[in-house]
């Protein structure tokens, strides 16, 4: 019993953090303070749990005893009865409040917090630290070995970007439908980010780039769930499929490691390239195809070659030079990374 009752603390706390912590930033109107209040229910949950029982809702346990948390540091402090005046406005406020028709059709509390973490007037290095600071439960620590960054940097990184947040206003909801192009690329850019930084992490930091491939996918997958037949929210979950397929291949025996040219495509993860392909296709017929669903394309092209040689690459030219005619950036580092694997398999042809 106690063994299931840890599995199930780790399993809700990993797969519902974001949630739980956009419900406390929405209730309370305090990044730090949700923060705070979610760490204090997992000990008790780990304490009572094996002997009590499993409650019926986990998340809903936890969320409970972290808004007690909260309401208990209130009456601790002296200025308790101007903090309750002003939850109490806020939460006035918040009923009172209109809803726009996006908010409407999307109510749900982390997307509204991917929304605030990716707000414009908030730098892409703070769109990035928030996003995985508060929507995955991934650690400070964590985060700052990924990126490089001593720890100090990126708490002073987080703890700018939440005060940008509280003087500037930024509200706490998804834009409205005149907004919603713009901002959802921006969404869209952070998670490829983040995904981006995990995938091309130097290898003595291999376990931390694990944690953020694997933080990019969930926030994607939840991001399509969110916003069912988007195409640009399908074909940014195909790519990021197609090329984590592969991810098992990339380190040989001795962790060194292994291109394009060298990969066993039997590690490759078939359900993941069958995943990817689908979105494609799904996605292609819906709205105009953008870069994501191109390098889906490039990817599925590699993922339907037995091997390196017999790749198509007249279908993979045609594909960069349309995604060089959408993103010349992207497509630049994309063929500068094929061209060198294409002179790696030229120089073994010929020793052959």
């Amino acid at each position: 019993m106690s063994q299931d009752a840890n599995r199930v603390v780790e399993q809700t706390t990993r797969e519902h953090w974001g949630y739980l912590y956009a419900c406390l930033v929405r209730q309370f109107n305090d990044f730090d303070l949700a923060e705070d209040v979610l760490q204090e229910p997992i000990l008790p949950a780990l304490e009572s749990w094996p002997s009590k029982g499993i409650p019926e809702s986990p998340r809903a346990w936890l969320l409970q005893t972290a808004k007690n948390k909260a309401i208990d540091r209130f009456r601790r402090q002296a200025n308790f009865e101007r903090k309750r005046a002003s939850l109490e406005l806020f939460n006035a406020q918040q009923s009172a409040e209109p809803e726009s028709p996006m908010d409407q059709m999307i109510d749900d509390e982390g997307l509204r917090l991917i929304f605030t973490c990716c707000h414009p007037a908030l730098s892409e290095s703070a769109h990035i630290a928030l996003t995985l600071r508060t929507l995955g439960s991934l650690e400070v620590p964590q985060i700052a070995r990924s990126f490089l960054i001593p720890e100090a940097t990126l708490a002073q990184r987080l703890a700018r970007a939440k005060a940008k947040i509280r003087k500037a206003g930024i509200p706490y909801k998804v834009p409205d439908a005149t907004q919603w192009p713009k901002r959802i690329r921006s969404v869209l850019s952070v998670i490829y980010l983040i995904y981006n930084e995990g995938h091309s992490s130097c290898q003595e930091v291999e376990y931390i780039s694990a944690d953020l491939c694997e933080e990019a996918i969930r926030l994607a997958h939840m991001l399509n769930q969110l916003i069912p037949e988007n195409p640009e929210v399908m074909g940014l979950l195909a790519p990021i499929l197609l090329h984590d397929s592969r991810r098992d291949a990339r380190l040989g025996l001795k962790q060194e490691y292994q291109p394009l040219t060298d990969q066993d495509r039997s590690l490759w993860n078939s359900h993941k390239i069958e995943l990817g392909r689908q979105l494609l296709q799904q996605s292609l017929p819906i709205g105009q195809v953008g870069p994501y669903q191109l390098q889906a394309a490039i990817s599925a092209v590699h993922a339907n070659a037995p091997d390196f040689a017999s790749t198509d690459w007249t279908q993979i030219r045609l594909l960069y030079n349309r995604l060089y005619e959408l993103n010349p950036t992207t497509a630049f580092s994309l063929m500068q990374w094929l061209h060198s694997h294409l002179k790696e398999m030229q120089k073994r042809l010929s020793l052959q």
